[in-house]
């Protein structure tokens, strides 16, 4: 049961919207912690499971033979070469706090690659997406709510805007935030808006100028990251310093100097 990739985006789009409206119910009200993961300030919310649940079922109603892997739940198994990429909250801390920076993420991918993405920026109501489409120049087109979106212009790297984020766990931390202090002299100024996948559309549509962070999952950048490709963007993942894997992320024009910059600060281990 194949689709092509438009036909998976706009999908993926469909369910995102379904689960952004659940999730703002949940927030409309006192936020509950289900569980915690990997420390006790990882936390998991009951909306965090449900949005999840309504995915997998939406997305499975629609497409019963395709695989699914996400955040909350265990992996479903697939046999149609697709296989959905989902993160029903990314930015649970945010949404804990009431803070309005937290995303619907949903990819496909097909025979392993990422072919359709969303993002919905879950408190604003606005939809990030992208297809892969042969026809367009750069393989497919980014847009928010429909618009087309573009990376920044070119900037000298003291004048460059960068997210970061930051790990559950203390030791991975102590080591970030000294990569961070040593990058921060050196570009305008630093960001840490808290969801991996918004900070990816924000260089996407040109409100950054590049993002790094270790200790992110396929989940938290799958989508964003080809939304970003799409808007004239380049993604790599590399080792960190902390010992898990970090996502890079920048426009294409500068994206060497911003690996220089990365890498001299000691946010990896090359």
């Amino acid at each position: 049961m194949t689709a092509a990739p438009r036909e998976l985006a706009d999908l993926a789009l469909t369910v995102a919207r379904e689960a952004a409206v659940l999730v703002r119910e949940h927030g409309a009200g006192a936020v509950d912690v289900a569980a915690t993961k990997s420390s006790d300030v990882d936390v998991v919310t009951v909306a965090d499971r449900a949005a999840e649940d309504l995915i997998r079922s939406r997305l499975l109603a629609a497409r019963p033979d395709d695989a699914v892997v996400g955040e909350e739940r265990d992996d479903v198994a697939g046999t149609s070469g697709v296989r959905w990429i989902v993160d029903p909250i990314d930015g649970t801390v945010n949404f804990l706090y009431g803070l309005l920076e937290f995303s619907v993420s949903i990819a496909a991918e097909v025979d392993g690659e990422v072919v359709a993405g969303v993002v919905l920026d879950a408190a604003k109501d606005r939809a990030y997406r992208a297809h892969l489409d042969p026809d367009q120049p750069g393989g497919g087109v980014a847009t928010r709510d429909g618009v087309p979106i573009a990376v920044r212009g070119p900037a000298p790297v003291p004048q460059r805007l960068i997210a970061t984020g930051f790990s559950y766990s203390a030791e991975k931390r102590a080591v970030q935030a000294a990569a961070v202090a040593r990058m921060l002299p050196q570009v305008r100024d630093v960001r840490r808006h808290g969801s991996c996948a918004l900070e990816l559309c924000h260089v996407a549509e040109g409100a950054l100028d590049g993002y790094v962070e270790e200790g992110v999952n396929l989940w938290d950048y799958a989508a964003g990251g080809l939304i970003a490709r799409m808007a004239g963007a380049s993604l790599v993942v590399l080792p960190g310093a902390g010992g898990t894997e970090l996502v890079a992320c920048g426009p294409d024009h500068g994206f060497e100097e911003l690996l220089d910059l990365v890498r001299g600060c000691g946010f990896t281990r090359e």
